[in-house]
């Protein structure tokens, strides 16, 4: 969405600006110690002042997440440098450089709520441990060299300001964030409520490029006719925990989009995939909730195929299994998403009952040139046919990609190769096209 590029553009600025203005005062302080000739000073002020240039670098370069994590690793030497060497405490002035220690802390937690990583955990864990340490105790290497106090009852004052004024502004970009989130958590309800969103479909066929079916893809129409991809808004769903809701109603639509076929004699034998998420799955209703649209729309259930993502994994297994068999019974196809990319094993691979895995597109578009790949892609066809699972390719882009997967045995494929995800409307353009070559050639 054009807010969330904003958004991120005004994050980027910031941090830029905020490196610039922490490495402006620095060079004060450099001034100071220089004149005073404590070049051991001096020199931690320098490697501030080159620490806040090159995150204002990377910044600039939109490598935000690189900035902010090479920042915080920077300045969390520094800091922890500093207060071990010189801003010893004693009767006269406290130490100070430690509370900086939260403000990395605090800007960690909001590059963790960008980008989740153990990393980014663990350099907070860090921060904090090192600050109760040094809040708590008068710890010191035994050659450190402490500023006089004069200057130290000064930068008490200054320091405690600066901190205290950079902990605000973190807080203040962390309302900004919560604000927007909020603020794109109403706006997707509205649209759930006023029907915004859309289906799309794309494609799916068989080694010899008949039409099969189509995977529905989750479009959301905005006021000004242009159409926002899942990416824009289904993270933000997620969080706000409204997937169930959105999840349920294209379950909906898409068993009316099978009643509608079972009418056409050309779509008849089609089947319809949609993607389901761990909330929506993991609901006590969903198995009940599913079958009873089935019923009610007198679909045939057959034509109906599930996607779960391998994340699924990461939940309660036994439950999984246990909803897995009941649609199973019920007719349900069950396929295994992004196989590849997440948490499965052979082990979870025998006790799930699914028809088919889905493989991620990063093998599809990398094996032809990847021999590493290429190996992958062998071993995943092996494990299928020993566990007698169908093996769906998507993101097929190209003729050399489709014959490469076609060398292996895969006989269902998806991609831009065969067609875009496009409105019911045109969909049905691909009712009559049966032969692999019609197909193909019209991608």
């Amino acid at each position: 969405m054009k807010q969330t590029e904003d958004y991120s553009h005004r994050f980027r600025l910031a941090y830029g600006m905020a490196s610039l203005a922490v490495g402006a005062l620095t060079i004060g302080w450099g001034l100071v110690f220089a004149y005073m000739q404590a070049w051991s000073l001096a020199a931690m002020d320098a490697a501030v002042v080159m620490t806040a240039i090159a995150s204002f670098a990377l910044a600039r370069g939109n490598q935000l997440s690189a900035a902010l994590m090479f920042s915080q690793i920077a300045f969390f030497v520094i800091v922890v440098v500093f207060c071990l060497l010189f801003d010893v405490p004693n009767d006269a002035a406290p130490r100070v450089c430690h509370l900086f220690l939260l403000v990395l802390t605090l800007l960690g937690y909001i590059n963790y709520r960008r980008e989740q990583s153990v990393a980014q955990l663990v350099i907070i864990a860090l921060c904090l441990a090192a600050f109760v340490v040094f809040a708590s105790t008068e710890a010191a290497l035994p050659f450190a060299q402490p500023i006089a106090d004069e200057y130290r009852l000064v930068g008490a004052w200054v320091n405690t300001i600066i901190a205290v004024v950079m902990l605000c502004g973190g807080v203040y970009v962390m309302q900004l964030e919560f604000a927007r989130n909020l603020d794109q958590a109403r706006e997707i309800r509205i649209a759930l409520a006023n029907r915004e969103f859309e289906l799309f479909y794309q494609p799916q066929v068989d080694e010899t490029g008949r039409l099969m079916g189509a995977e529905a893809l989750l479009r959301w129409k905005k006021a000004d006719g242009s159409y926002a991809p899942p990416i824009d808004f289904i993270p933000l769903a997620e969080q706000a925990g409204l997937m169930p809701a959105i999840g349920g109603w294209v379950v909906l639509e898409a068993c009316k989009t099978l009643a509608l076929w079972q009418q056409e004699e050309g779509a008849r034998d089609l089947v319809l995939s949609i993607n389901v998420s761990v909330d929506q799955f993991m609901k006590p209703d969903f198995v009940a909730s599913v079958l009873s649209r089935i019923e009610a729309l007198k679909v045939d259930p057959a034509r109906l195929k599930l996607e779960l993502t391998e994340s699924l994994m990461a939940t309660d297994i036994d439950t999984i299994v246990e909803k897995m068999r009941a649609l199973r019974a019920a007719g349900l196809t069950i396929s295994l998403d992004d196989f590849g990319t997440g948490y499965s094993s052979l082990s979870y691979l025998r006790q799930l009952p699914i028809h088919e895995i889905k493989i991620d597109r990063s093998f599809v578009q990398e094996a032809p040139e990847n021999l590493r790949n290429r190996f992958l892609l062998k071993s995943i066809f092996d494990i299928a046919r020993m566990l007698d699972l169908s093996v769906v390719a998507e993101g097929i882009e190209t003729k050399e990609q489709f014959v490469f997967l076609q060398s292996f045995g895969c006989t269902e494929f998806q991609g831009y190769y065969f067609g875009r995800p496009m409105p019911l409307a045109d969909f049905q353009k691909h009712w009559a096209q049966d032969s692999a070559p019609p197909l193909a050639e019209t991608a």
